[in-house]
């Protein structure tokens, strides 16, 4: 099975009008969301989802969605420094293709390289403990890649390309 997962511009043409696009950030325990506000210009943590079993997890995931106008969701992939793909990535994309069938919402990948530890260094520097840091990473690092892909989208639209 192919990946279906669009190209950023492509899932953004693609929004039902009045919808937000939603972050997440996968992990192998939890999975952080983000929600984009309705001009698409500002993301905000939503809430970390503690990952049971991919059916669970889908439906609490698509729950939110229905109940936050979602029309897309954006996927932090997590490449490796090099660029190259590891096992993360391949996690990531059969994420995406278990998903797919089950929701009309269409994915599009964002680069997520350091998006953790640039939240975890943000959290130290404003003197967060550790247990409070565990509690939002996740929620903050999808809110980080949801917002790189809005800035992205931004800058066209401000450069005549879209």
């Amino acid at each position: 099975m192919t990946d279906p997962a669009l190209p950023l511009i492509d899932l953004y043409e693609a929004l039902p009008a009045k919808t937000r696009l939603m972050g997440l950030d996968l992990g192998t325990t939890t999975i952080g969301l983000a929600l984009a506000d309705l001009g698409h210009r500002i993301a905000t943590p939503l809430e970390t989802i503690r990952r049971v079993k991919f059916k669970k997890d889908v439906e609490i995931l698509l729950a939110l969605a229905a109940r936050q106008s979602v029309g897309g969701f954006v996927i932090g992939l997590p490449l490796n420094m090099d660029g190259s793909e590891g096992p993360r990535v391949q996690s990531t994309r059969a994420f995406v293709r278990n998903l797919a069938p089950l929701t009309a919402l269409k994915v599009a990948y964002w680069d997520e390289r350091l998006s953790t530890a640039a939240v975890t260094r943000t959290l130290i520097e404003a003197d967060t403990s550790r247990a409070r840091r565990a509690e939002v990473v996740d929620k903050l690092a999808a809110a980080f890649i949801l917002q790189g892909a809005l800035d992205w989208l931004n800058r066209l639209e401000r450069l005549g390309d879209r």
